[in-house]
C-alpha cells in the first residue's frame, strides 16, 4: 500500500487546513485588509504547503527509494536520513 493511501486522512487533512488557510487569504483581500495581516496569513499557508510537501517526499523515499529502518546502521540508511533532513531543511 503506497504511503499516500496509508496516510491519507492525514494528509487530506493538512490539505484542508491549507485550503482554509488560502481562502482565510481570499477574504482578507476582497475585504481589503491590512497587508500585514494578508502577507501573515499567504506566508503561513506557504510553511503549511512546505510541510506537506516534505513529508510527501519523505514517504516517497522512505517507500519507494530507500527504506532506512530496514538496515538503520548501514551506510545507504544514513544518506537516506540525511537527505530526508536536508529536504526538511530546504522546504523550511
Amino acid at each position: 500500500m503506497s504511503h499516500t493511501i496509508r496516510d491519507k486522512a492525514k494528509l487530506l487533512l493538512r490539505v484542508k487546513r491549507i485550503k482554509g488557510q488560502l481562502e482565510a487569504a481570499e477574504k482578507q483581500l476582497d475585504e481589503e485588509e491590512d497587508c500585514t495581516t494578508i502577507l501573515q496569513t499567504v506566508a503561513a499557508a506557504r510553511g503549511a504547503m512546505n510541510g506537506l510537501v516534505a513529508e510527501i517526499i519523505e514517504g516517497h523515499i522512505r517507500e519507494h527509494v530507500a527504506d532506512p529502518d530496514r538496515q538503520p546502521t548501514s551506510e545507504k540508511a544514513r544518506a537516506t536520513q540525511t537527505l530526508i533532513e536536508v529536504v526538511r531543511m530546504y522546504l523550511k
